[in-house]
């Protein structure tokens, strides 16, 4: 299944996008590439491309096109090639006037070499662009509090998919509070069946945990504050409290014996949850097209999901999201023509696009994507999904994403280092802080 592939990318594949971008950041030569009223647009080039292909198309045919005489060509990049042909593109005297990117860390670089639109003005004075989308995917394509992404793709948040068969027969009910979630974790080990699946091998996934702790705990202002400033930011004693309620529920056994060994890429972790030997499972919206791929009978009879439960005492709102906003549009410094590549923008959020995305299987960021939802392929899921992101007060980046590039991977592994018993809640703190 594309679904984990593509999560995979967005983690490791962002981070191999700007782990070199400021060695090419400032580049060299005129325009980008907007010669003759033709402005670039580099997208990654996956299955899903097709909709940024009828986009462009429709925007070539539109009035927008012929009252900026501007036409877009699209640059489709294969996935695995996409990371260094950006880097390599936008340090040239060719680079795109237009990017698809994930936002955070992953266009950090470009920000800081002034090599992006801010979009901010643009955004509030356009109402279809303003408007148009949600305001926590929107916000989520900021940097420094400026605007540089126009939302793109379907929403991916993180949600906690439970076995609706295995609550029935315990007499459990999605949990809401994290005292509601120990005590159905008691009574699921009673009775022999672990409480949740992790597949802690690939580490991102034991990411959310904690991202989802640290924005209950303390809410979504502390992550932000150490995205963008300093290590030291990571001394919050929220960040403190959620690595040692991990560690709690590890030594409870909440995850059981074996997690660390257990995959979700190879398709370990969703078969352990199908099958029965796991009640619940934190993990992307990606979930649900995994398992109706793996385990069909399953998806479409036993598959419940809820948000994560409040924490006890925490400033955290219970509707707040963590997990991969979208994907986003940003416009380099040096475009030739930012009328048209503006206007090429703002069919993001037309019906027809969000239509498109739709078709495609995707749940479309787009504000008037809701009452559209009854043709996805899975109208309740979708409607589920849309409704929690559009309620949501914030909705933070995956960590690991939103970092900068050179920090994400000493990160996971110190997170690894948390749940594998290799090192201490005060010991992960004083590490994080530590990172340069």
């Amino acid at each position: 299944m594309e679904s984990y592939s593509r999560r995979w990318f967005l983690g490791a594949g962002a981070t191999t996008l700007v782990s070199a971008a400021g060695l090419t950041a400032c580049g060299s030569g005129g325009g980008s590439g907007g010669s003759g009223g033709t402005i670039t647009a580099m997208v990654y080039g996956d299955d899903a491309v097709k909709v940024q292909v009828k986009s462009a198309d429709r925007f070539n045919a539109s009035a927008a096109a012929r009252k900026t005489k501007g036409k877009v060509t699209l640059q489709k990049v294969p996935g695995a090639e996409y990371p260094a042909k950006l880097r390599t593109a936008m340090g040239s005297p060719n680079a795109p006037d237009v990017f698809y990117n994930w936002g955070g860390g992953s266009i950090k670089a470009y920000q800081e070499a002034g090599q992006l639109v801010d979009l901010t003005a643009t955004i509030k004075s356009d109402p279809v662009l303003r408007d148009g989308f949600l305001p926590s995917v929107l916000a989520s394509g900021s940097l420094d509090g400026k605007m540089y992404g126009i939302p793109m793709r379907g929403m991916q948040p993180v949600i906690l998919f439970y076995n609706k068969s295995l609550f029935a027969e315990h007499k459990l009910r999605p949990p809401t509070s994290w005292d509601q979630l120990l005590d159905n974790n008691a009574k699921l080990k009673k009775a022999g069946i672990t409480p949740i699946a992790l597949g802690g091998a690939d580490i991102w996934p034991e990411l959310m945990w904690l991202e989802y702790l640290v924005d209950r705990i303390g809410g979504p202002e502390v992550f932000d504050r150490i995205r963008n400033g300093s290590a030291s930011d990571w001394g919050d004693p929220a960040v403190l409290k959620a690595a040692e309620t991990v560690k709690q529920l590890i030594d409870d056994g909440a995850f059981g014996d074996g997690f660390s060994s257990v995959a979700y890429t190879n398709g370990g972790a969703p078969a352990v949850f199908a099958k029965g030997k796991a009640a619940m499972h934190l993990m992307g919206s990606w979930e649900y097209s995994t398992q109706l791929g793996k385990f069909p009978d399953f998806a479409e009879k036993d598959l419940g999901w809820c948000a994560f439960p409040k924490f006890d005492g925490g400033a955290g709102d219970i509707r707040n999201v963590v997990g991969n906003p979208t994907n986003y549009w940003s416009v380099n410094a040096r475009t030739s023509d930012k009328d048209a590549a503006v206007a090429f923008l703002r069919d993001s959020a037309s019906e027809a696009y969000t239509k498109d995305l739709i078709a495609n299987g995707d749940v479309p960021t787009t504000t008037i994507a809701e009452k559209m939802l009854d043709s996805s392929p899975s109208p309740l899921f979708a409607k589920f999904q849309y409704q929690m992101v559009r309620s949501a007060p914030a909705f933070t980046l995956s960590w690991d994403q939103a970092v900068d590039p050179d920090l994400s991977q000493p990160m996971l592994t110190e997170v690894n280092k948390l749940f594998v018993g290799k090192s201490s809640p005060s010991r992960f703190v004083s590490a994080l802080q530590g990172l340069k």
